[in-house]
């Protein structure tokens, strides 16, 4: 099934990868800037926590957008592959929370055991994503949306049910060892991971079955390889943002990962614009603080004890709004299927030209 508000594709989007870009070098960069927002943000609590979920659903968006987007398949089940993550990193942790490693200090060794869980959420989730999305994109049309609704459903149902997982109270007790760097370095491995794919021949073929998947197949593309991949990927993240999730928050339960994440994760891709990577980030961003403003705006205008805190069960029709208002006035989305550096200059000559 075609993405909603999907558009042509520009000469300009699947350029090649910056050499800035390639090797280790961006990785080896990103660190010492990330421990230095680390230290500045140590005292501040709720700035801390706050950018950690900013990070999260920077994560989820740009990972669905490497299917949405750029394949032009259509799944409404993240929320599952991110539960999926965040009861194994928990357990995982839960499992280590004794362990040491004797040669490296206690911070360290928490920090590797943590990447452990996380690479075990995420790899479990991969699997997951496997498992659904081999069977489910050899076909075309709506399977896949299909299917991943009912797998974000299946999952929760069996969290519910199983007791290792705290059934429908949750996790609790998971040590919490996230941090902003940790967050901010899986944002940079997922937009670096996601540039690379599109700036590829990998990347130019999913946008090949994205434009048209009978002219990709007919030209020697393996549609349904390409598409698993993608969607083992964008799993594979998914379950790395449900890691770190279940490591800053107190207490993960299904109510977390219901079919309403899935659909905020959705909004967030399809309001980047579909197929851009810099527009997902963008939206994550704004949909993550819109809350957060609204609580600031109805309390300044004297709604402290009832709009500011029914914030959170408005919000689902503020972004259903949000929806409509876009698909009317710019239905490709913010970006469309461009960049932030390829939008930015042009709307900067349109303001000179107006000065002028």
């Amino acid at each position: 099934m075609a993405a909603p508000g999907a558009t042509l594709l520009s000469d300009d989007t699947t350029g090649p990868i910056p050499p800035a870009l390639r090797g280790i070098l961006p990785v080896l960069l990103a660190l010492p800037v990330l421990a230095l927002a680390e230290v500045l943000l140590g005292a501040s609590p709720f700035a801390t926590y706050l950018l950690s979920v900013v990070g999260v659903n920077i994560i989820l968006a740009v990972s669905l957008n490497i299917v949405n987007g750029m394949t032009g398949q259509f799944s409404i089940g993240h929320a599952g592959f991110m539960a999926v993550g965040a009861y194994i990193a928990g357990v995982t942790s839960l499992s280590l929370k004794e362990v040491a490693l004797s040669f490296l200090p206690v911070a360290a060794s928490d920090q590797v055991l943590f990447i452990v869980a996380l690479l075990a959420g995420g790899a479990c989730a991969a699997l997951c994503g496997f498992l659904v999305g081999l069977p489910s994109l050899r076909l075309r049309g709506d399977y896949l949306a299909i299917v991943t609704l009912g797998f974000g459903e299946i999952i929760r149902v069996v969290v519910q049910n199983t007791e290792a997982f705290g059934r429908a109270l949750g996790l609790s007790g998971i040590p919490q060892y996230s941090s902003v760097a940790m967050v901010y370095f899986w944002v940079f491995l997922v937009v670096l991971v996601a540039r690379r794919i599109a700036g590829s021949s990998h990347g130019r073929s999913l946008w090949a079955i994205r434009e048209d998947e009978v002219a990709a197949e007919a030209m020697g593309v393996d549609t349904t390889g390409y598409k698993v991949r993608a969607f083992v990927i964008s799993s594979f993240f998914a379950g790395i943002a449900g890691g770190l999730f279940a490591h800053f928050v107190p207490i993960i339960n299904p109510g977390s990962f219901t079919f309403v994440k899935s659909m905020e994760i959705v909004v967030m891709v399809v309001l980047g614009g579909l197929g851009s990577t810099t527009g997902a980030i963008v939206a994550a961003i704004f949909l993550t603080l819109l809350p957060e403003g609204l609580r600031s705006l109805f309390g300044a205008l004297g709604a402290e004890g009832s709009l500011a805190q029914k914030v959170d069960q408005i919000r689902m029709p503020v972004y259903g709004i949000l929806l409509v208002v876009l698909m009317l006035l710019r239905p490709q989305g913010l970006f469309g299927t461009k960049e932030l550096w390829d939008v930015l200059p042009r709307w900067f000559s349109r303001k000179k030209k107006g000065l002028t």
